[in-house]
């Protein structure tokens, strides 16, 4: 049986919420709340689940964020300036040929991020809080009509027409959010995403080549 020295020893090095507070940086709580959001939906997003699953009170919450809607915040700012990156490098997708422009840019737009499965979920997420939050939604539609206008300018050299090319723009980025909905659905097979690759390039990219 330990003696009590070795016993206040050990309770001496044994990490205290303290401890744990100076290691937990802003993003470990941005990263919580964001697998909370990817599992749950934002209604998952509590301080006190997020507290559990790192372990600590909600204390150490506070050395971060001011309030819940505060982490709300920064968490779609977070996700809005990745996107935004994103963005970027499909801006930069490029070929010769502006079909295969397209098609490079179809299969970053579903395989961005380092895991695309949970940025999918995130976004779609994000999507459903947007029904009940004006600041989300404002958020969403500036980054739907980015997206949008990027593929506007990408099938222009194709069709050579402003009109045709905004209305292929949209059904091109609704078939990529509507691949989201459905590679997101659990026991999806393996292949459905080169599938959906395949239509879509087929329909909307293909039949545009002069």
């Amino acid at each position: 049986m330990a003696s009590r020295a070795t016993l206040r020893k050990n309770a001496d090095s044994a990490p205290t919420d303290k401890t744990l507070v100076s290691r937990l940086g802003r993003d470990d709580w941005l990263d919580a709340a964001f697998r909370a959001a990817v599992e749950h939906g934002f209604d998952g997003v509590r301080v006190l689940t997020l507290a559990d699953t790192l372990q600590v009170t909600r204390g150490s919450f506070y050395w971060h964020f001011k309030d819940h809607a505060t982490l709300i915040e920064a968490l779609v700012e977070r996700w809005e300036a990745r996107e935004l990156e994103a963005h970027q490098r499909l801006e930069q997708a490029g070929s010769e040929d502006p079909a295969k422009a397209l098609e490079i840019m179809l299969d970053q737009a579903l395989a961005h991020g380092g895991d695309a499965l949970d940025d999918m979920r995130f976004e779609l997420a994000l999507r459903a809080l947007g029904r009940r939050d004006a600041h989300v939604a404002a958020v969403m539609r500036k980054m739907d009509a980015l997206r949008i206008a990027l593929f506007k300018r990408k099938f222009m050299p194709l069709v050579q027409d402003e009109k045709t090319a905004a209305e292929l723009a949209t059904l091109f980025y609704l078939s990529v959010v509507g691949s989201f909905h459905a590679l997101i659905q659990p026991h999806m097979p393996s292949a459905s995403k080169q599938f959906f690759l395949d239509i879509i390039a087929k329909y909307l990219v293909q039949k545009q080549r002069r």
